[in-house]
């Protein structure tokens, strides 16, 4: 069913989202970390195909000069084939491990650890047939598994076929000669032929289930009005929600600042307490204007700007407390103040030439 026809109209929040995200709920399509594992493990088979062929061809000899011997008993027999088995496994089997773990990571853009996904829970120990069947095979999303399963299927079917074909004249003609082992090249180098083809094709195929599977997230997590109002409320309450809006529009503030004060004629200050910095822009207005100002340490802030940015610094007791006490940022600076901003304004090219 879709959101719209469940009343979820609205987009889901960055809380929401983020909130999802710490629970492990994030957008990941399978087909890319199948596509990835398949490709990076043909990747290691073609470079290390020629000596796992070796290792397996001396240790078949070795058991069948064991077996002339006739001594089966020997405890090495199964220490020596868990050992060439271990060895070609582990190569393939850590690349693989890291292909899905990369997968992984870049899907989500980042690394995300969470215990909520294996909390046990009494509705996860009961099975659902139905729910599931619902959901795997009664359901849009279900049977769009099932077709690229299918289709992939068909896939390697079809590539199988078409190297097989191009290749059996001359693997039948090898074996007629009697090249035993050009035979077994040639059939080993076909399969990693195949094997190469199928996972470009999957990868290929992955990219574009990566942005269903996004989007049909994000549909999943689509809010009702109510949902909204209900979160906002929940957001009120949120401690660390509070804490990070804060910083956040401490950030702001931090980069407006900066931007006005830089771009400000000069900085009038207490010259501990308070900072205000003016600018007049004759084509706009008639008298300087209020671009910022502050108090305690965003009043030093304000003067550590000024100074990086080369803006004169005018230190006046009285006029620094009326100008923030009384005027808010975008004021106009008030008739009453004309004179003695007038005379500031005046003295400005002294201050910059110092």
């Amino acid at each position: 069913m879709a959101a719209e026809d469940e009343g979820r109209t609205e987009e889901p929040s960055e809380y929401k989202l983020e909130k999802a995200r710490k629970e492990g709920r994030v957008p990941k399509s399978a087909e890319v970390s199948s596509a990835l594992v398949l490709l990076f493990g043909v990747i290691v088979l073609l470079f290390l195909g020629k000596w796992i062929i070796n290792q397996l061809i001396n240790v078949f000899y070795y058991y069948f000069s064991i077996s002339m011997t006739g001594n089966l008993n020997n405890p090495g027999l199964v220490y020596n084939f868990f050992d060439v088995l271990f060895k070609c496994l582990v190569p393939v089997g850590v690349v693989a491990s890291v292909a899905a773990f990369m997968a992984n990571i870049i899907q989500t853009k980042g690394l995300i650890f969470s215990l909520k996904p294996i909390e046990p829970k009494f509705s996860k120990i009961v099975p659902k047939l139905g729910e599931y069947f619902k959901k795997t095979l009664f359901s849009g999303k279900g049977l769009f598994n099932i077709a690229k399963s299918i289709f992939k299927i068909i896939i390697i079917v079809f590539v199988g076929y078409l190297y097989i074909k191009r290749n059996i004249p001359i693997l039948i003609q090898v074996i007629d000669n009697g090249q035993i082992n050009e035979a077994v090249s040639k059939i080993a180098v076909m399969c990693a032929q195949i094997l190469i083809t199928v996972a470009v094709i999957f990868l290929i195929i992955a990219i574009p289930d990566y942005f269903i599977t996004k989007r049909d997230f994000r549909e999943e997590m689509k809010m009702t009005k109510q949902e909204v109002k209900e979160e906002y409320k929940e957001m009120e309450g949120d401690p660390e929600v509070k804490n990070r809006l804060k910083q956040m529009q401490q950030q702001l503030l931090a980069n407006d600042v900066r931007r006005a004060v830089a771009e400000s004629d000069v900085v009038i200050t207490n010259p501990t307490h308070f900072a205000v910095a003016l600018k007049y822009d004759q084509e706009k207005t008639d008298s300087p204007m209020v671009n910022a100002k502050g108090e305690d340490n965003l009043a030093q802030t304000i003067k550590q700007i000024a100074k990086e940015n080369d803006i004169p610094i005018v230190e006046n007791r009285p006029v620094a407390r009326e100008l923030y006490t009384n005027l808010k940022v975008g004021d106009i600076i008030p008739q009453i103040y004309f004179n003695v901003i007038a005379t500031i304004y005046s003295q400005l090219d002294k201050f910059k030439n110092k």
